[in-house]
């Protein structure tokens, strides 16, 4: 438990404006000065219940939202000093709430005559979810792998994020009634016309951004090629990859950083992630860069890998060219090439929605993101959609934003 003094301390800094910029910078416009005032008055228990009203996943944003660029990034005191420490307030709730075993009495409203079907349960889909049964609609949760949670229990590793935070999650989901359905995949199990038949007037499309940006290193198949996504599931559902050797992440992003710190618990021998540009242009927040170098990962900045060699089809070496940034860009140096010895290469540079699969659902799509209204419908009437299917680079927080709103819509809020 932290130390109330330095606490109470951290919560006298905010100023308690009357417009919080802070709320403002939150997607899901949390309370903050609420939650925060409940702390100075020693009353831990309703700033918890501000915090659970608002948001049940609030533990988990507080983890591993960038907070920097929402609501510590929008907090007045940070224009000429040191911004409030938002999260390190909010985890100081959850973590008074878990060890005094506070269980917070979700209220939900009488039975609404609306039945929704949610597929996926990533961040966007349970924020629906929950916000329905709030509501008190019918809602089933259709989920493809065998647990919840997706990039919250197959992307982010249990050293950022504990498991038990995520079961507890869905404890309190199911808790409310929503019925969940594993090992259900949308285009092959169910469709928007098969729910329909089964009398779901609503649908909600919350199954992320299913495929992973690559492009080619080598003509021939080589293995000890990796993308993040499958790396990461694979290190979360306890299939550990061997022989990782010498190791190459190619991104600058959050997920690039937690590939390689995983590289490392794997039993890499070395790790490096390669970034295009600057240090300063990166997008991965700076505390993930610190906590990868105090674990032994190697930073290589403004270098692009353009090709592999293989041997005996394994990856033997990488071609790699620096670059110069102009404009905010990453510009090759012509003649600057060089070769570096690896075994693995694991791509961490983006996602995208699976438009084929959606296309053929009927739902229109443009630059890889599902096309939605301000109230996240889709073109298809009473069909929403949400999370890293309408926004790219999206946060948990602005993924459960999104959740949030196509229910109210839905509700008729």
């Amino acid at each position: 438990m932290e130390n109330l003094d330095d606490v109470l301390n951290k919560a006298s800094k905010c100023l308690n404006c009357k417009n919080p910029m802070c709320r403002k910078g939150c997607p899901i416009a949390t309370n903050i000065p609420a939650f925060i005032s409940k702390i100075k008055e020693n009353n831990y228990l309703e700033a918890y219940n501000i915090l659970q009203e608002n948001n049940l996943m609030s533990e988990i944003c507080s983890t591993v939202c960038p907070v920097e660029r929402q609501c510590m990034g929008s907090c007045v005191r940070g224009i000429k000093g040191e911004p409030v420490q938002i999260n390190y307030l909010e985890r100081f709730i959850n973590d008074w709430a878990k060890e005094n075993n506070i269980k917070y009495d979700i209220k939900c409203r009488k039975s609404l005559n609306k039945k929704v079907a949610v597929i996926g349960a990533g961040p966007a889909g349970l924020a629906c979810s929950i916000e329905l049964k709030k509501a008190g609609a019918d809602v089933t949760i259709f989920e493809k792998e065998d647990k919840c949670g997706g990039i919250l229990e197959y992307g982010i590793p249990d050293f950022r994020l504990s498991k038990d935070t995520i079961k507890n999650l869905i404890d309190k989901v199911q808790s409310l009634g929503v019925k969940i359905k594993t090992g259900v995949e949308f285009g092959k199990d169910i469709d928007i016309k098969s729910l329909r038949k089964e009398g779901y007037e609503y649908i909600f499309l919350g199954m992320g951004a299913e495929n992973q940006t690559t492009y080619s290193l080598t003509k021939e198949q080589a293995h000890g090629v990796f993308k993040s996504d499958e790396f990461l599931k694979k290190y979360n559902i306890g299939k550990h990859i061997e022989n990782l050797g010498v190791t190459v992440v190619i991104g600058g992003g959050n997920v690039a950083f937690d590939s390689a710190r995983t590289a490392l618990r794997m039993g890499a021998k070395e790790v490096y992630i390669l970034y295009r540009r600057n240090e300063e242009l990166m997008p991965a927040r700076k505390i993930e860069l610190k906590e990868a170098i105090e674990d032994g990962v190697k930073m290589v900045f403004q270098t692009k890998v353009i090709g592999a060699n293989v041997v005996n089809g394994n990856i033997n070496e990488i071609e790699c060219i620096k670059t110069k940034i102009e404009n905010e860009k990453a510009v090759d140096i012509e003649g600057s090439n060089y070769m570096m010895k690896v075994d693995t290469v694991i791509f961490a540079i983006g996602s995208k929605a699976n438009e084929q699969l959606l296309n053929n659902s009927g739902i229109k799509t443009e630059n890889g993101l599902v096309c939605v209204d301000e109230n996240y419908m889709t073109n298809i009437d009473k069909v929403y959609a949400g999370g890293d299917l309408v926004e790219s680079k999206s946060s948990v927080c602005r993924a459960i934003a999104t959740g949030k709103k196509a229910a109210k819509s839905i509700v008729g809020e």
